[in-house]
């Protein structure tokens, strides 16, 4: 006796956006930590102590770098949300097996 009922396998597309989204976390959270992710906003000019050579007195100059924070993890984190979300709007493949 043979199963009458359709079976479904996933699509590429669906299996690729799924894919996608796992890579956009990963990649995100591993140029997060490489660039010295900060637990605040991120910044586009880091605060760096000096001291005066003569005086000894410290002061703060700005280096122009960029250190992306908790907000750079939300927007791709967003964005991997999305395409995950987006899997589920492709159609699945079924296969009608005939008799």
């Amino acid at each position: 006796m043979q199963n009458t009922t359709a079976s479904s396998k996933p699509a590429p597309l669906r299996l690729g956006l799924r894919l996608a989204a796992v890579v956009v976390l990963g990649a995100a959270a591993a140029f997060w930590a490489a660039k010295g992710g900060h637990a605040g906003w991120s910044m586009d000019k880091v605060p760096v102590k000096q001291t005066d050579e003569i005086t000894g007195i410290e002061f703060v100059t700005y280096e122009e770098r960029y250190v992306p924070g908790v907000d750079f993890l939300g927007l791709t984190g967003g964005l991997a949300t999305a395409l995950y979300v987006a899997s589920f709007f492709v159609q699945r493949k079924t296969s009608n097996p005939t008799t």
